[in-house]
């Protein structure tokens, strides 16, 4: 088994993460030593781009979030690439699901009342749940709610079936099945096909009563079509832990609505994930090493 020389970049690289190149069969070196970069940032695209210009040795770059879009210039066919893909899953799909039943029993609402209100709300349990995104926080969200007995529809590119769902369809009949549900969460990757994928007309093409949860990204929800939506009525409601713009400013009207719950991208938090990415370096180092298939592959065509 090949001795894996690895650079962790840019500065300020974390000692977790050092360690679990070393666990996993690798050795720190200078990035012109190296055959692998482990990129610690999610951002410095450009600062990405020299770095890979000034060492064409490098073979393999591990990118630290599933998310890849702040570095889809930088992919190219030379070298391997990977991401957190699936790492984060779990504490994003809890954080749904969090957000789910915040929503729909009105618990926001109770939390910021000074004084005895009148009932919300509606059960989560046996309702239906349309889920955008097939990929591994959909499918450990399917984990979590296939308890509350939940009729799940998952809207995907390629509707294969997924174990736990009662209906797999394609992207072309996701507002039939966006008008069936009374939670609709948005798990998918950032494409130019995804974005404003909720958009004024998916919006009204939601039930009265749904709620919106969008724990992917915040450009693949038109904000001025949803707060709109939200300002009418015309729909239940929407549970946001990405936004667009991203920080959302402090004066913006979702801030103020009783139907809108907003968290501040923190599905995963650092402290979260930064147990989870050392795992997942750990493994790729070693898989590496053994000439193996790296977990969390990253499509350069498709962009994620």
């Amino acid at each position: 088994m090949a001795e894996v020389r690895c650079a962790l970049l840019p500065a300020g690289q974390r000692q977790d993460l050092a360690t679990a190149v070393v666990e996993g069969g690798g050795r720190i070196v200078d990035v012109h030593e190296a055959d692998a970069l482990i990129w610690t940032s999610t951002q410095d695209a450009d600062v990405l781009r020299e770095v890979l210009d000034d060492n064409p040795q490098l073979r393999w770059v591990q990118l630290p979030f599933a998310g890849v879009e702040p570095f889809r210039e930088v992919l190219d066919h030379d070298r391997l690439w990977t991401c957190g893909k699936g790492v984060y899953a779990d504490p994003v799909a809890e954080h749904a699901l969090g957000l789910m039943l915040a929503g729909l029993r009105g618990i926001n609402r109770y939390a910021t009342r000074t004084g005895w209100s009148g009932p919300y709300g509606k059960n989560l349990l046996g309702g239906r749940v349309c889920l955008l995104g097939g990929g591994a926080i959909t499918r450990s969200l399917v984990r979590l709610l296939l308890p509350f007995g939940v009729h799940l529809t998952v809207v995907r590119r390629h509707p294969e079936p997924l174990d736990g769902v009662a209906e797999v369809v394609g992207v072309a009949d996701r507002h039939r099945a966006i008008s069936e549900a009374d939670v609709v969460v948005l798990a998918l990757a950032l494409t130019a096909e995804t974005d404003r994928i909720i958009d004024e007309e998916a919006l009204r093409s939601m039930r009265r009563d749904a709620w919106l949860v969008n724990v992917a990204r915040g450009r693949h929800v038109d904000t001025d079509a949803l707060v709109a939506a939200l300002t009418q009525g015309r729909i239940g409601g929407a549970a946001l832990d990405v936004t667009d713009p991203e920080p959302l400013p402090d004066e913006h009207p979702l801030w103020h609505l009783d139907n809108a719950i907003v968290t501040p991208h923190v599905g995963n938090t650092p402290e979260m994930g930064l147990k989870l990415l050392s795992l997942r370096i750990r493994e790729n180092v070693a898989r590496f090493a053994r000439g193996e298939e790296l977990l969390g592959p990253v499509d350069v065509d498709l962009g994620y």
